[in-house]
């Protein structure tokens, strides 16, 4: 049985982890190695790979500059998450402000640190990173398309990092960055359709907000016809393997998701349709090994 003491410790824990999105940091650490692995540099042995310090201190980078950007970004919506997610927002509260506050800087320096070990150049990369999180959070993503736009960017920038870092910069590695983007603005609308009551109240200046609820839907509509464009490419004119099965399956669930989304009137339907776009990036991480199964059997066997 947990003690008093250890069920508080317990309890800070888990609510600093729902803080930071513990879950989904794990999942980009994942996306990155594979992505090493796979995609930018599968000429390389496994182990040169996996036991790269650079790379290490690029994904723990990352990891520490996304991290401080939950806390920056749920300090800044702390009222806003209280309308939207009210029970999240008890979960997140059970952490003060204060230390909030205290983990953000820590994190990024943190962050710093493990940059200064790759080059100058790293942490002056991670360093304007980590200021475009901040800004966003704090003007940035109440303004119209450009807050959606930041943060599909902001996204995707840490992957870049490693493409930088290899030095592979092959159309093949575009293709998979513009699906991503686009999946990941996506997303970005559907929060806003799902926070529609918290962003009327704080004054944010989203799509559903301004134009509508419809208008927020022709956008997600758009967005999932351009986002067939890579699909295509990727399929077409690109050695992907057995990717292209996940590729398949990502046009089917995008149609599903576009007749699910004309039929959506309620907060439930919208967390729902964002757990669509959230399943298709997550399954797209681990179908990175489908690029070339030989490979990974070789690797295992």
């Amino acid at each position: 049985m947990l003690g008093r003491r250890q069920k508080y410790y317990l309890t800070k824990f888990f609510s600093l982890f729902s803080v930071v999105r513990g879950y989904n940091i794990l999942v980009i650490i994942l996306a990155q190695y594979l992505a090493a692995v796979y995609i930018l540099a599968p000429q390389l042995p496994l182990k040169k790979v996996l036991f790269d310090l650079n790379l290490l201190m690029l994904v723990l980078t990352s990891a520490s500059a996304i991290a401080g950007g939950y806390i920056i970004n749920n300090f800044y919506d702390s009222e806003k998450d209280l309308i939207n997610r009210p029970r999240k927002s008890m979960l997140d509260r059970l952490v003060s402000q204060n230390t909030k506050l205290s983990a953000y800087f820590v994190l990024n320096f943190l962050s710093v640190i493990f940059a200064s070990y790759v080059s100058f150049k790293a942490v002056v990369f991670f360093s304007l990173y980590i200021f475009g999180i901040w800004f966003y959070s704090h003007k940035l993503k109440k303004y119209l398309l450009v807050g959606n736009l930041t943060a599909a960017i902001l996204s995707v920038t840490p992957f870049f990092a490693v493409f930088i870092y290899y030095k592979n910069f092959d159309s093949v590695i575009f293709g998979h960055a513009t699906f991503l983007f686009l999946l990941i603005s996506m997303r970005e609308v559907i929060k806003d359709l799902t926070n529609l009551k918290g962003d009327l109240v704080q004054n944010y200046h989203t799509i559903p907000v301004v134009y509508g609820e419809n208008a927020a839907k022709i956008m997600l509509t758009l967005l999932s016809i351009l986002t067939l464009i890579p699909i295509i490419l990727l399929i077409l004119k690109f050695e992907i393997g057995y990717m292209k099965f996940y590729f398949y399956g990502s046009i089917f669930a995008l149609i599903v998701f576009v007749g699910v989304l004309w039929r959506s009137d309620r907060k439930l339907h919208y967390i729902f349709l964002h757990s669509i776009i959230k399943f298709i990036i997550v399954v797209g991480v681990f179908s990175i090994v489908l690029i070339n199964v030989d490979l990974l059997l070789n690797r295992l066997f």
